[in-house]
């Protein structure tokens, strides 16, 4: 039991764990065990929970195990009847006005991963407060109810693909002529936006829609080398625009009609920009600490507050149930508009880029080039390290004890809001006009084993020079 107990923790969405060693039935009835106790002393129990699972291993076993114990705690389980999208579980919880969810899935991990999410009433991530709280009752037991209660089928997604499709102008998608390739790299979206584009008449090709829990040859991530694939497709089917979901498609990512990959910083930057130019809508913008500073150049033509955060959507959650949030992001392909729900939705953000699309009449390669003349060339690429427990925590360690370059660059300041961020005096972008600044992140995670490594710069061959220099320093033991 006190293996269990310390197996089991919340990072900053919830629980994951690799299959069959630490992700078991009886680890995952200690996560819903913890889910239920708070439920039971901070929620109305009486009001329910709703659970859904992706497409990964085991998913909808596990998921049957956390509804079992909730229902034997006495709180009726809403129990999705099929694969869903983790956004469509969060719609389904603010809609029914639950008492929570639970999501089992491990969003972008490999194939041996899975995981346990908790969706607050309010339709997205736990705030850091609940997450804290739920952690809490990990070592505690459960009451067993006198009366267990009911768990009952249902299917969340035929109430979120109206809301999205709502959401947007599918008649000036479908008018605007644009075909998109549409990738859900096996994941739980799976069908969704290929039947919203059916019933209203958009062309498309949707690729690597079955089910296939061992994600062949890819990690669920829509970022590469997992989307070559994606890549091929766009240019061999003549598309427009390819539009990418992660395994549990809160996440989106994309490539333009020449192939090439547009990162989620763009995505973000895209949505943005067109919610201030054209939609218009009030409230401040919301970005994490790893996300591109464009963001901060878009916040300031529009005269909107700017507010940075530590990395993990739960920071955008707190900040859209504060004040008024026009959007917020991540680096990872987050992106959550407050006007549809406080969580990071990817296929609502797929939809929305065709939109953008059909709105300004430029193709997604076209969009991307207009931002970078605009605002400045900004190009960004992250290293993850995999490496031993030992070598990570001497590379923070090291990092935090000062370093005075990377590639020959002087380091100008440093930011630990969430990891520790350089920003570097970078000769090459003396030139170009409106450049990026240069800043190169070293982050830890919290819920793998791993090292991440980000930099933005002015230009691709900065960013490969940045990030090779930051490997070595990890690696090695000292700055170069």
């Amino acid at each position: 039991m006190v293996e269990t107990k310390t197996v089991v923790k919340f990072g900053t969405d919830g629980w994951r764990g690799i299959i069959a060693d630490d992700f078991t039935y009886a680890n995952v009835r200690v996560a819903a065990a913890a889910i239920a106790n708070y439920v039971l002393a901070h929620e109305d129990a009486s009001a329910g929970v709703c659970i859904g699972y992706d497409t990964r291993f085991g998913s909808r076993s596990f998921a049957r195990v956390v509804a079992e114990v909730l229902a034997g705690a006495g709180i009726p389980v809403a129990f999705a009847s099929g694969i869903t999208p983790t956004p469509a579980l969060s719609y389904a919880v603010r809609e029914r006005k639950a008492a929570g969810g639970v999501m089992i899935t491990s969003s972008h991990n490999p194939a041996e991963w899975n995981g346990v999410k908790y969706k607050a009433s309010y339709g997205g991530s736990g705030k850091p407060s609940i997450m804290a709280s739920i952690e809490s009752y990990l070592e505690k037991p459960l009451p067993v109810s006198a009366t267990k209660a009911k768990i009952e089928e249902v299917d969340f997604n035929p109430d979120y693909i109206a809301a999205i499709e709502r959401f947007v102008d599918l008649d000036a998608i479908r008018k605007s002529g644009y075909k998109f390739l549409i990738d859900v790299m096996y994941g739980a979206g799976r069908g969704v936006i290929a039947g919203i584009f059916t019933r209203a008449g958009i062309p498309f090709v949707e690729i690597r829609n079955e089910v296939n829990p061992l994600f062949p040859g890819i990690n669920p991530e829509p970022i590469l080398p997992h989307i070559r694939e994606t890549q091929l497709a766009v240019v061999a089917e003549k598309c427009d625009a390819g539009l990418i979901t992660d395994g549990d498609a809160d996440r989106i990512g994309a490539v333009d009609e020449h192939g090439n990959v547009v990162d989620a910083h763009k995505v973000f930057s895209i949505l943005m920009y067109w919610l201030l130019e054209r939609k218009k809508w009030p409230g401040e913008v919301t970005r994490a600490f790893n996300t591109t500073k464009m963001i901060d150049r878009i916040a300031a033509k529009y005269g909107r507050k700017l507010n940075e955060h530590g990395i993990g959507f739960k920071y955008v959650c707190d900040l859209m149930l504060e004040k008024e949030i026009l959007i917020g992001g991540e680096e990872s392909g987050g992106v959550g508009i407050s006007r549809h729900l406080p969580e990071r939705d990817g296929l609502l953000n797929s939809l929305l880029l065709a939109n953008v699309m059909a709105d300004e009449k430029k193709t997604l390669g076209e969009l991307v080039a207009a931002l970078q003349e605009e605002f400045g060339e900004h190009q960004y690429g992250r290293v993850d390290m995999h490496i031993d427990e030992a070598l990570k925590q001497s590379a923070i360690a090291r990092a935090k004890a000062g370093v005075k370059d990377f590639a020959g660059m002087e380091v100008l300041r440093v930011e630990t809001m969430d990891g520790i961020k350089f920003f570097l005096e970078n000769p090459d972008c003396g030139s170009k006009p409106n450049a990026a600044e240069t800043w190169l992140l070293l982050r830890a995670s919290g819920t793998e084993p791993l090292l991440r490594v980000y930099c933005e710069s002015c230009s691709t061959e900065s960013v490969a020079k940045v990030l090779e220099a930051a490997q070595q320093f990890v690696l090695q033991g000292s700055a170069v």
